[in-house]
Order: structure tokens, then C-alpha cells, then sequence
């Protein structure tokens, strides 16, 4: 008669490969949040100091915060990445449920936003020109982090205003408009100028975009680029079309296969629960 041999719980059904693969990257991840949610603290707070009042009333300016955003994305990232951390290293299936659901959600927003630009895209331009146009537009120096932001993307991609009226979406902030008592009436930003930085002083003239807005598109296109971002945005990613989709495609397997080694350790876990009643 063979030997008794006593029940043993060493034998585990839980892949310590996929656990810690699953921790690490969530770690990274819930690093990145913090510091997300670090930078937007500080630029929140130093933009608090500088303006002394922050406005809060409508669904965009919410969106158009810079700082605001980073605050959001960063906490959302935090929380995520840190129930896939927890869920995983201490094996907490409902934790992983939460995780997992939580990277779905993203995958098919993300998904849904990339095709309804893709399919729509002159219809998804008119909504966004229609949308924040007027509301950048006249916010351009109320906010140091928004006006940042318009004059690194007209410096980078040579354009001018947001909507098809280019350079002249300018008239609609009170510094630029031409009724203004500002020495800067009729003007658009420097960063809207071709050479707005002197060769060879390295100096940047500010003064290069004033009273273009009186001035016809041919005389203004020698000084200034004329056209408006959302549209050169839109033909720089139509000529850039396979990048972009290489790295959305890349993206969207990425979050993919987080969701099968989660679910994966999920079944692991519920297996070896089953093990031991």
C-alpha cells in the first residue's frame, strides 16, 4: 500500500512572470500620474499666484486649463495604474476586474474618437472651429499656459488663428481687435510672423504682426502665415496618415494585451482559489 501523501498548497497556478510583468508596467504608469499630477499642481497654483483668479464656469474652461488637465489625467492614470499595481501584487481579483474595465472603457473611446476622425474629417474640423475658435481665440493672454500653447502650434505648424478665417480670427481678441485702444489693434501674434526672430541679434520682434489684419491675404502671407491650425492640422496628419496609425495601432495592442495578462492572472487567481476549497 503506497504512502499517504499529505494535501500541499506550494503548487501555485498563478504565473509569477504575468503578476510582476502586470506590477511593473503599472508601476511606471502610476509613476507617471503622480508626476502628471505633480506638474499641474504647481503650474496650477503658480498661475493661481500670477493671475490671481482662475475661472471655472463652463465645461471649457475646464478643457482649455492646461494646468486643470494635467491635474485630471494624471489622477485618472494614478488611480488605474495603481488598482492594476495592487490587484496584481497582491493578487486581488476585483481589483483586476477594475483595472481591466477601466482600460476597455479607454480602448473603445479611443477607438471611437480615432474612426469618427477618420470618416468625418471636415465635418469633425467644423465642430471643433465652431467650438473653440471663439473661446481660445479671446482667452489668448488670459491664460500664460493656453497662450503658450497657441504660439508653440502656429510657430510649429505655420499657421495662423484656428478656423478657415486664418489671421483674421485675431480680431476677436480684445488686445488684436481693431477697435482696440491697444498698440497692438489689427495685429496677430508674433508667433504668427515667417521670420520673427532677427538672424542676427536672436531677438524676437514682437512688434512683426502689427495691423496685418488691415492688410489683403496677399500682402499679409508675405509677413505672416495665413491660415488657420485645425485645417493645416487636419492635412499634416491626412500626409502623415500611416505614422499616426502605426502608433495608434501600436498603442491599441499594447492596451490590449494589458487586458489579456490581467484577465490572464484573473483566471489564475480564481483557479488556485478553486484549488483550495
Amino acid at each position: 500500500m503506497p504512502p499517504y501523501r499529505y494535501p500541499t498548497h506550494n503548487f501555485t497556478y498563478v504565473s509569477s512572470c504575468v503578476k510582476y510583468m502586470i506590477f511593473l508596467l503599472n508601476f511606471i504608469f502610476w509613476l507617471f500620474g503622480g508626476l502628471l499630477i505633480g506638474i499641474g499642481f504647481y503650474a496650477f497654483v503658480d498661475k493661481w499666484q500670477a493671475t490671481g483668479l482662475i475661472k471655472l464656469e463652463t465645461f471649457y474652461d475646464i478643457v482649455l486649463n492646461l494646468s486643470l488637465v494635467m491635474i485630471i489625467a494624471g489622477a485618472i492614470v494614478f488611480v488605474v495604474s495603481l488598482a492594476g499595481c495592487l490587484g496584481a501584487l497582491r493578487e486581488n481579483t476585483c481589483l483586476l476586474k477594475f483595472y481591466s474595465l477601466c482600460l476597455l472603457v479607454f480602448f473603445l473611446c479611443e477607438m471611437a474618437i480615432a474612426i469618427t476622425a477618420f470618416v468625418f474629417p471636415h465635418k469633425v474640423n467644423a465642430v471643433l472651429e465652431e467650438s473653440f475658435t471663439d473661446k481660445i481665440i479671446t482667452t489668448y493672454r488670459d491664460d500664460p499656459d493656453l497662450q503658450n500653447l497657441i504660439d508653440f502650434a502656429q510657430q510649429e505648424f505655420h499657421c495662423c488663428g484656428l478656423s478657415n478665417e486664418g489671421y483674421l480670427d485675431w480680431g476677436k481678441n480684445e488686445y488684436f481687435n481693431c477697435s482696440s485702444p491697444s498698440v497692438e489693434k489689427c495685429g496677430v501674434p508674433y508667433s504668427c510672423c515667417i521670420n520673427a526672430t532677427d538672424i542676427s541679434s536672436g531677438l524676437v520682434n514682437i512688434m512683426c504682426g502689427y495691423h496685418i489684419q488691415q492688410q489683403s491675404v496677399a500682402a499679409a502671407s508675405k509677413k505672416i502665415w495665413t491660415n488657420g491650425c485645425i485645417e493645416i492640422v487636419r492635412v499634416w496628419a491626412e500626409r502623415n496618415l500611416y505614422v499616426i496609425a502605426g502608433i495608434a495601432l501600436g498603442a491599441a495592442i499594447s492596451q490590449l494585451f494589458i487586458i489579456y495578462l490581467a484577465k490572464t492572472l484573473e483566471g489564475q487567481i480564481d483557479l488556485q482559489k478553486s484549488s483550495w476549497s
